[in-house]
């Protein structure tokens, strides 16, 4: 590996609490609590998907120290939406009780999102993404308190700043920028909503969000994306003549492949747009492809500079482009030669970047914890400044990723 494991291991502090964080799920004060379940083997002839899902039950005290917090993070809105997968999959009631325990925890009977984390006011498109594990709670269980979320974060969106093309700021405080991430976070939900409730007028939405992101953001010699954009050009970060930052941050792009075939499993068939981002996703799986790691099969931290002094093989993107391309070959978007590209990454993540503990916990290892632009001049998208963020185990933003890449795999 790129980066030691010991160092990796170091760098480790904190991950019981930071998983804790994501799955305390104490029910509300009027219901008596669920017990937490035990686990105390996990066995190795299960899936990987759901020896990583039970690893993170696992190690999570999540009921057992209620003091350790919670959060309406995107972090965690991505853990619920694979663990969400994962169930429906196995019905595991584990699982089912962690994702209702869950809604119950962050959203009251009146149907406000209560967490320190959740700011509407900030018009972040990170508040969105744990709105998505709402449709299937509203679903299973009639209570009008999810449908009342759902439609504030629907309104939410609609208060979203937007670029004079009408392409959605990242945050309020990023004005005029319009980041890979935000992909994510923002267009499935606004095309869920739009299929669930029926309001076709999001389905534009939601397609028009990620054809501003390639417009602005595709270099046409790798056919890879940017990680943002700035409209008006006088970022620290951006390119003076394009608004482009400089470099390829590997997650980046994977948020975008993600949403993109996310986005199509709510697309009408006749939508104008879709045979567009089926062509933008194809466009992708190529280069995807061809910046692939032949050794390992996996993806770099900065996609395109594999050979570069402190660049390392990066487990959250590369689960990432794994789910996209095995999720777009599943679904008849991808031709099936991207299948082997796919189960390539998912082999090269098992053998490289995972650790089996003696009773069958996993750790999966390398896991970028953050990276942004701005809005000072320290998180300026060089190529130092994505290879020197830290590097976790058992981010969470890596395991999502894995288990859907898992489970796509498996069909």
């Amino acid at each position: 590996m790129t980066k030691s494991f010991a160092i990796t291991k170091l760098k480790a502090t904190g991950q019981a609490v930071a998983l804790a964080s994501a799955l305390l799920l104490a029910a509300p004060a009027t219901h008596a609590q669920t017990p937490a379940p035990t686990i105390t083997q996990i066995p190795s002839t299960a899936k990987w998907s759901e020896r990583m899902a039970l690893s993170v039950l696992k190690r999570s005290p999540w009921l057992q120290d209620p003091a350790l917090g919670d959060s309406w993070g995107y972090t965690q809105g991505l853990l619920m939406h694979a663990l969400e997968a994962l169930e429906h999959q196995t019905h595991d009631p584990r699982l089912r009780t962690a994702l209702q325990q869950y809604g119950d925890k962050m959203v009251d009977a009146q149907g406000e999102i209560h967490n320190k984390d959740y700011k509407p006011l900030d018009n972040s498109l990170d508040n969105i993404n744990s709105g998505k594990l709402l449709f299937q709670l509203y679903t299973d269980t009639k209570q009008e308190k999810y449908k009342i979320a759902l439609q504030k974060l629907h309104a939410e969106l609609q208060q979203q700043p937007k670029t004079s093309d009408g392409g959605y700021w990242h945050k309020k405080k990023y004005p005029s920028q319009m980041w890979l991430d935000g992909a994510y976070m923002a267009s499935p939900f606004v095309a869920q909503y739009a299929a669930y409730f029926k309001e076709p007028a999001g389905f534009d939405e939601a397609a028009k969000q990620l054809l501003l992101l390639e417009k602005h953001l595709r270099d046409p010699k790798t056919g890879l994306l940017y990680h943002g954009w700035d409209e008006k050009h006088v970022q620290a970060w951006a390119n003076p003549q394009t608004g482009q930052s400089p470099n390829f941050w590997g997650r980046a792009i994977g948020w975008y492949g993600m949403a993109l075939v996310d986005v199509l499993d709510y697309l009408p068939a006749k939508h104008p747009d879709r045979p567009k981002l089926v062509q933008v996703l194809d466009q992708l799986a190529v280069a995807i492809q061809k910046y692939q790691d032949p050794a390992s099969g996996l993806w770099y931290q900065v996609v395109d500079k594999g050979g570069q002094p402190g660049n390392y093989l990066e487990a959250s993107a590369s689960g990432m482009f794994v789910y996209t391309l095995a999720k777009g070959v599943n679904k008849g978007y991808l031709n099936k030669k991207y299948r082997p590209v796919a189960q390539k990454g998912f082999d090269g993540i098992t053998s490289k970047l995972i650790e089996v503990k003696p009773d069958g916990e996993l750790n999966l290892l390398q896991v970028c914890e953050v990276a942004g632009l701005g809005p000072g001049t320290e998180r300026n998208g060089s190529y130092e400044y994505y290879v020197g963020e830290r590097i976790k185990i058992n981010d969470l933003k890596g395991v999502g990723p894995f288990i859907l890449a898992s489970l796509e795999l498996n069909k």
